[in-house]
């Protein structure tokens, strides 16, 4: 059960590895795109690629999902960046049904924990396979893997990272549950967590009044989905801009207003508490994205210039 590409590259290692798939389920098309024309999951299109056989329902509750998932007598379930499942479904395998969640838990249980990870400046993270209870990401733990966070990496280089750490920790896991040796830990119900909340538009906002490193973190974190942003306002102009590379100048003698602009022909620079984010590839509205020297040859920036 799954529906990225996260969730794509558990589902090639299992058929790779002779596993008797007996179905796929996954997100149902969605429109997409300025042509709002249905678009397929990346699960579904990989599975459709091996004839497997694919199950895409609207409401995991219905009894007509319900008896065609109990037609399929599975005898494990495994999800990867899927839905909430109901009791009836993930108690329904005489093996249960199994998680890969991309955090070391219990910590960043919830939607976002590679984002959430970076954004609050972590240097270790990982992945965990867990039985799947009544709640989100609080089931016994099976397997964990570590791995660390180097300080310029983004939300995609640990994505996909991570993508191929727990590839493996389920192929690891299902051998366990296969040989009947998977043992199970509670998860921690005392420790102070940090949460992985669901990315809304307003998180992505760039708070320029914080601490340089703070900046940073979020902005990498965030990308290059769903990208951070800001709005820059240019004499007349206030012009929606998204944020998805950039390198961090400490500076502790700069005195400027956080959220002034420095510009010159291939260098937009923006004053922080601490130095200066430097922007490296940025979007406008409309257009794709692009290196910041690039734009700045059809943008001309005043001297009063300034993000908020």
């Amino acid at each position: 059960m799954g529906t990225p590409d996260f969730a794509v590259a558990t589902l090639a290692t299992l058929v790779s590895h002779n596993y008797n798939i007996v179905g796929v389920i996954t997100a149902p098309d969605r429109p997409a795109g300025r042509g709002r024309k249905l678009q397929e999951s990346s699960v579904k299109k990989y599975a459709v690629s091996q004839n497997l056989n694919v199950l895409q329902p609207t409401n995991l509750k219905s009894d007509d999902f319900v008896q065609e998932l109990k037609s399929l007598d599975a005898n494990l379930q495994i999800v990867v960046a899927f839905r909430m499942l109901p009791k009836v479904v993930w108690s329904m395998p005489k093996f249960g049904t199994f998680n890969l969640h991309a955090s070391l838990l219990p910590q960043y249980r919830g939607a976002a924990p590679i984002n959430w990870a970076l954004m609050n400046g972590e240097t270790e993270t990982g992945v965990t396979t867990f039985f799947i209870d009544d709640k989100i990401d609080t089931g016994e733990i099976i397997l964990q893997e570590k791995t660390t966070i180097q300080p310029d990496e983004t939300a995609g280089f640990l994505h996909d990272k991570l993508m191929n750490l727990g590839r493996t920790l389920v192929l690891k896991t299902v051998g366990l549950i296969e040989s009947n040796e998977a043992t199970t830990t509670k998860q921690n119900m005392t420790a102070t967590l940090k949460s992985a909340y669901k990315i809304h538009k307003e998180t992505c906002e760039v708070n320029w009044e914080a601490p340089i490193d703070d900046i940073y973190n979020h902005i990498r974190g965030l990308s290059p989905y769903p990208a951070s942003w800001t709005t820059l306002y240019n004499e007349e102009d206030e012009i929606f801009l998204k944020i998805y590379d950039v390198k961090k100048e400490v500076d502790t003698t700069q005195q400027l207003k956080p959220g002034s602009v420095l510009s010159s022909k291939n260098e937009l620079k923006i004053a922080v508490s601490g130095g200066y984010i430097n922007l490296i590839e940025i979007q406008l509205p409309g257009k794709r994205k692009m290196q910041t020297k690039d734009v700045l040859n059809g943008l001309k920036l005043s001297k009063t210039a300034y993000v908020s």
